[in-house]
């Protein structure tokens, strides 16, 4: 009986696909019929799409490839936070073995700082917001989105921020480096600074990054920011434990 309704159900379907079919072969034909052989669509003058879109890729690239590096530079940057509470707390070793969950933070942080350099280097690429060497390695150089503080004009504060912050990484990194074995108690010290680099990040984001400006995007780098705001007051609580 089963097998009877299966092939009824198969036998149903089989009519509904032909039918289908047969009534889209109808209307194709009926088209080509009702058409007129005398429509003559004139050339459009001008580049094709496919040269638009090459010329496009040749000038917006490197505004591509900064916003790219800079999401990406955001999202580790927050999981080194996350990783970097968890290794002091020991509830990142119920995950990852403890050589492992260290190289993995170090891997995040090396990359991170690999993201911060293809930021900053890729407008050096840029045709539309022009900056110049000084004006990526030194803090208010830049005339790209002035503000004001307390109603007097600190220049590009928002660009210096992400400049201060990739010194303080710079510095982390270095001391990661050659200090972890020889100066543990330094490098320790020194790795607050992580703390100080989100801060000016998460600022330099929200207010200058062009994908963190509106939407979900904007939503969820808040949300980042309280979460990471949150974790921070926790690892700040157990200073005493470095």
């Amino acid at each position: 009986m089963t097998k009877k309704i299966s092939l009824i159900i198969l036998g149903l379907f089989s009519l509904l696909f032909l039918s289908i079919g047969n009534s889209a072969a109808i209307s194709v034909t009926s088209l080509a019929s009702t058409s007129s052989p005398d429509i003559i669509v004139p050339a459009v003058q001008g580049p094709s799409i496919q040269s638009n879109l090459k010329n496009r890729a040749k000038t917006a690239w490197p505004w591509y490839v900064t916003r790219a590096s800079g999401i990406v530079a955001a999202v580790l940057l927050f999981a080194l936070i996350i990783s970097g509470v968890g290794l002091i707390t020991g509830y990142t070793f119920k995950f990852l073995e403890p050589l492992n969950a260290w190289a993995t933070h170090r891997a995040m942080g090396l990359a991170f700082f690999v993201a911060l350099v293809v930021h900053g280097g890729s407008l050096l690429f840029d045709t539309y917001i022009k900056f110049n060497i000084a004006q990526i390695f030194l803090p208010f150089l830049s005339n790209y989105k002035t503000t004001t503080l307390f109603h007097r004009p600190v220049g590009s504060l928002y660009v210096a921020l992400g400049i201060i912050a990739f010194y303080f990484i710079l510095a982390i990194v270095l001391s990661s480096l050659l200090w972890i074995n020889k100066k543990p108690h330094q490098w320790k010290t020194l790795h607050f600074l992580s703390y100080l680099v989100f801060i000016f990040v998460f600022i330099h984001a929200l207010y200058i990054g062009t994908d963190f400006a509106h939407g979900i995007f904007r939503v969820v780098w808040i949300i980042f920011g309280v979460v990471a705001a949150l974790l921070t007051i926790y690892r700040l609580s157990r200073a005493r434990s470095i």
